[in-house]
């Protein structure tokens, strides 16, 4: 009893060990391809008429068959059976049941080297717009929230350690520029790797002259690649790709970081919606932050589908080779993780409550042992020798068991003669973060002007 043919069988007599074929199959991934398949082949039906390898009626049929193998995965009632190696191998063997022997023409002049290379290309093409869209969705949510809550002051930390007051806007903007960052580098990526590898052949070129310039401007594609071993090849879109989306979770990781500490006891300056907790099988007074945890766990699965890919993709020698189907279940992955991340992201921080006056409270004023070295500079003092005058006092505060500004302008004066009465000034919170107003700094003029480059970059994307 024979099975259904191979497209590649025809030098074949042995059986295939079942398990090969089982190892060698990537329809149960690589199905997801289905309308990138069906698109592709369809300007291909189009270019083989238009060069006259079929005729035009022959390319009218393809062209309606397929579109009906796509409206069966739409549906859902697409089959798949017994032979159906890949997406490819599904849709040519249903064309043929749909429209008969001339769906043995499709292939003509094309390989599934060159013919996989598109559909990742188109698939990826759509997935990462998405991608881009929740990224810019994110952003518009921070934007928003740090305008709102621009008179929010809290400590920055650098080492974990208090160090200087920042307004709550300063710290959520400085992830919004992160993401911008992301995004930029997304689109420069959808821009690269929009370029066609169809009409490659298998590695040498199409026999037919099939116009690639043609296939190009049909699927949307800026240009195609001008070296046919490079197309069947080349994979760097999806390292990069991989890169990008390990880089953006990387940053995701690190907001998730911070609002874990934040919404700890200890610390209490936000508290997540219900939507975006979780609690204890044990103990009814716990409310985890799981969401943030599980963003910042995310992160580490999407730089293992990056390097374990990379360790696929460093022996490959040229043209294609089968280690390549090692490309599309880290490609798939990481679409999907990011896509979720950045969506749970949006929710946590559009429905975060937070405690503007726990956050006030946690300041102190150590925290302005910086201001008081830069009253002396005012005074003419070099900012080195100000530097220690202040650690003095820094000191002499610890040794008394006070308060930094519970010091008097005689006990400064012990420090340094330039300190005067009006030394009392420093000792004040909003004015230590208003002093701070040069571009990119944390006073409100500065952090306004954050929010206006952010909306005017997020208007030019048509994000309203």
């Amino acid at each position: 009893m024979t099975g259904p043919k191979k497209l590649w069988g025809g030098r074949f007599t042995g059986a295939v060990d079942p398990l090969m074929d089982a190892f060698n199959a990537s329809i149960h991934f690589d199905k997801r391809m289905y309308a990138a398949d069906c698109i592709g082949s369809i300007a291909y039906a189009k270019a083989l008429a238009k060069n006259n390898i079929i005729s035009q009626e022959e390319g009218d049929k393809l062209v309606e068959g397929l579109q009906a193998v796509m409206e069966e995965w739409d549906q859902g009632k697409f089959v798949i059976k017994e032979g159906d190696e890949d997406i490819h191998t599904a849709n040519e063997r249903r064309l043929g049941e749909l429209i008969g022997p001339l769906a043995g023409k499709l292939h003509t002049g094309r390989s599934r080297n060159d013919q996989v290379a598109t559909d990742m290309r188109i698939w990826l093409r759509e997935e990462a717009s998405s991608i881009l869209a929740h990224l810019k969705e994110l952003i518009q949510i921070v934007v928003a929230r740090a305008e709102k809550e621009i008179d929010v002051i809290l400590p920055g930390y650098t080492h974990l350690q208090r160090a200087q007051p920042i307004r709550w806007s300063h710290f959520l903007l400085s992830y919004a520029w992160l993401w911008q960052s992301d995004a930029e580098r997304l689109e420069q990526l959808i821009d690269r790797f929009n370029v066609l590898p169809l009409g490659s052949g298998a590695l040498a070129g199409h026999v037919f002259n099939i116009d690639r310039g043609f296939l190009a401007k049909e699927l949307g594609f800026r240009d195609y690649i001008h070296n046919s071993l490079y197309a069947v090849s080349d994979r760097d879109f999806v390292a990069e790709f991989l890169f990008w989306a390990s880089l953006t979770m990387t940053h995701i990781s690190r907001i998730a970081e911070d609002l874990i500490i934040y919404s700890s006891s200890e610390f209490g300056f936000v508290k997540l919606a219900d939507a975006y907790s979780t609690g204890s099988s044990l103990m009814p007074q716990k409310k985890n932050p799981d969401s943030l945890e599980l963003l910042r766990g995310k992160s580490g699965r999407v730089f293992g589908n990056m390097s374990g890919f990379m360790m696929t993709y460093k022996g490959i020698p040229s043209t294609y080779n089968k280690d390549l189907q090692e490309d599309k279940e880290p490609m798939f992955d990481a679409v999907d993780t990011l896509s979720g991340s950045l969506q749970i992201t949006a929710g946590v921080l559009s429905t975060m409550t937070i405690f503007p006056e726990k956050m006030k409270s946690s300041l102190s004023s150590d925290m302005l042992a910086t201001d008081l070295a830069e009253y002396l500079v005012r005074k003419g003092v070099p900012f080195r020798e100000t530097h220690h005058i202040s650690g003095a006092a820094v000191k002499m505060a610890e040794d008394r068991g006070c308060s930094i500004s519970d010091l008097s302008v005689t006990d400064l004066q012990s420090l340094h003669a330039s300190f005067e009465q009006d030394v009392e000034k420093v000792w004040s919170f909003e004015t230590s973060i208003e002093n701070r107003d040069t571009p990119g700094g944390t006073a409100k003029s500065s952090v306004l002007e954050q929010v206006k480059l952010l909306k005017s970059w997020l208007s030019s994307k048509q994000v309203k």
